[in-house]
């Protein structure tokens, strides 16, 4: 499994964008900037995004890639995958014809470029040669991470943003988890606004570890807000955890 960190800040600053992996070319983890990375031949190879939540830093990119698809004259139909709370908040508040076209049934509702997937959690999906499961995470809107296995039993876990959240963990139980994508998105010192937002801290981060039944073989962190890169960065080196990286645009995951 190869995963393109298209984007995984927790801002939008000059060299910092929003949250968005790319699996195999065709398979999008949320949907942040990554019309501003792609090119056009890029985008036009994207057949399927799961969205975790519809914070706007999670699903910008949506709207100008229907757009593009419309302007390239391109048959591409691209499925949008999310529990229902979270597509319900997309279709009212961005694809409502309004603040954007609705890209839901132009050109035309049997044939639209963007075809809304109701997934449940718990309930896993097959794309591709994935198996992709939703689970829910606690956040301050509803959310869900996404648990993606190959045909080889390989395993990643995107959490999307997300605070303390053991049910999740509990829900996943003794899974191995070759990779954890998981929000650190505050040093210690906010933990108060960290816990009022639904994101993490370093040292909240070691108490999402202990609730774990079976650690990460390695953890991806992300969604780090910029203005706190370099306190959170030496508080996760204090933890002494071995396998813990620092996610930044442009790397590549592999598993």
């Amino acid at each position: 499994m190869k995963i393109r960190v298209i984007g995984c800040s927790g801002a939008e600053l000059p060299g910092h964008r929003t949250p968005s992996f790319l699996i195999d070319e065709e398979i999008l983890l949320d949907a942040g900037s990554f019309t501003a990375v792609l090119d056009q031949r890029e985008q036009m190879r994207i057949k399927h995004i799961f969205i975790t939540h519809a914070h706007l830093d999670h699903i910008v990119s949506i709207p100008f890639l229907a757009d593009n698809i419309i302007v390239s004259e391109k048959q591409n139909r691209v499925s949008i995958y999310s529990i229902p709370p979270v597509l319900k908040m997309i279709k009212q508040h961005l694809f409502n014809s309004t603040l954007w076209p609705d890209f839901t049934i132009i050109p035309k509702p049997e044939n639209a470029v963007l075809n809304l997937v109701k997934l449940s959690a718990g309930k896993p999906v097959r794309v591709n040669e994935y198996t992709i499961t939703p689970y829910e995470v606690n956040h301050i809107v509803p959310a869900v991470g996404y648990l993606v296995q190959n045909r080889k039993g390989k395993r990643l876990f995107y959490t999307g943003d997300t605070g303390p959240s053991a049910r999740t963990w509990e829900k996943l139980g003794n899974r191995r988890i070759d990779c954890l994508i998981i929000d650190v998105s505050f040093p210690n010192s906010l933990s108060g606004m960290a816990l009022r937002s639904g994101h993490l801290t370093p040292e909240l981060l070691m108490k999402e570890m202990a609730r774990m039944q079976q650690k990460p073989v390695q953890i991806c962190v992300t969604h780090l807000k910029p203005q706190y890169f370099k306190a959170i960065r030496d508080e996760l080196r204090d933890l002494g955890l071995r396998n813990v990286r620092i996610l930044k645009g442009g790397d590549t995951i592999k598993i």
